[in-house]
């Protein structure tokens, strides 16, 4: 008994190896995992990277640029670039993370709902979703941000709760192609229940879609912050975040490159990463291309 659990939890961990190796068998794919565990790992550690307090105020060393002092030179007020681009990464995972897990949350309950019950359920629910989508989403945020207090929670609660009609649809399609399998309907002759059914059964089949729509709505997410915060209704200074260190850099774009330059880079790699990273895991899951 004990010989047959270690082989099976043997084979399980050569599986995932094997599927781990295949995934980083793709450059792009290869790219965005690493620019994305870069992103976490500075988010981390940023305290510790930071060669400077992020906040701190020197006005000896106005718009300095980059040098050996300040490797990415300095803001209006005097402080480093480099610390306060560090400090902006957190800002950008956890405003990614925590909309995305909004968004992805409330699309898969209403998906879920929709697909597995069908019928008058399901034209509700979608005309919902429909309804929700003939509004421009940046437009839809920015008008509920002009209500509310612009603070990074308002920010992700709001991106979240705007950005879930995709996931709902996809959701859906897979619930409604899934309950029709032939486990599900022995599930439902064993007795089980319509939860079981839906969390048991159903949804552990239909993760590797959401996963790669998560992965993909991160990069989304970051973009929509910075946009936001540029405009001056996201993350509020002092608190760094790359908006708005993109709105100081526009008004001395002619004395000060390095104050655009760089958060736009740092916005460019990071959601390029992460767009890598999901149609990688969208090709490492589809079936279609599995030789």
């Amino acid at each position: 008994m004990d010989r047959s659990l270690a082989l099976s939890q043997e084979g399980q961990g050569s599986r995932w190896i094997r599927g781990l190796k295949e995934l980083c068998s793709n450059p792009l794919t290869l790219s965005g995992l690493i620019v994305v565990g870069l992103l976490v790992f500075t988010a981390i550690f940023a305290p510790a990277l930071a060669p400077y307090d992020p906040q701190k105020i020197d006005t000896f060393h106005i718009l300095e640029p980059p040098s050996a002092a300040h490797w990415l030179g300095t803001d209006g007020l005097g402080r480093d670039c480099l610390s306060r681009l560090l400090f902006g990464a957190r800002i950008s995972l956890l405003v990614g993370f925590v909309a995305v897990g909004i968004a992805t949350g409330v699309g898969t309950v209403l998906g879920a709902i929709a697909g597995y019950y069908g019928r008058w359920v399901d034209g509700l629910i979608m005309r919902f979703v429909d309804i929700m989508l003939c509004f421009p989403t940046i437009f839809l945020i920015m008008a509920v941000i002009a209500f509310l207090e612009p603070s990074i929670w308002n920010i992700m609660i709001v991106i979240g709760l705007t950005g879930w009609m995709g996931v709902a649809r996809l959701v859906r399609a897979e619930f409604l192609s899934l309950k029709k399998r032939d486990f599900v309907l022995a599930a439902r002759i064993s007795g089980a229940s319509d939860m079981e059914i839906v969390f048991k059964e159903i949804l552990p089949n239909a993760i590797a879609p959401i996963l790669v729509s998560a992965t993909l709505g991160v990069g989304g997410a970051i973009l929509t912050e910075s946009a936001l915060s540029f405009l001056g209704i996201g993350v509020q200074p002092p608190t760094p975040s790359w908006g708005n260190m993109l709105t100081e850099g526009k008004d001395n774009l002619e004395i000060a490159w390095w104050l655009s330059v760089f958060p736009g880079l740092a916005i460019l790699i990071t959601v390029l990463g992460y767009n890598l990273l999901g149609e990688g895991l969208r090709d490492f899951f589809d079936p279609r291309k599995k030789r």
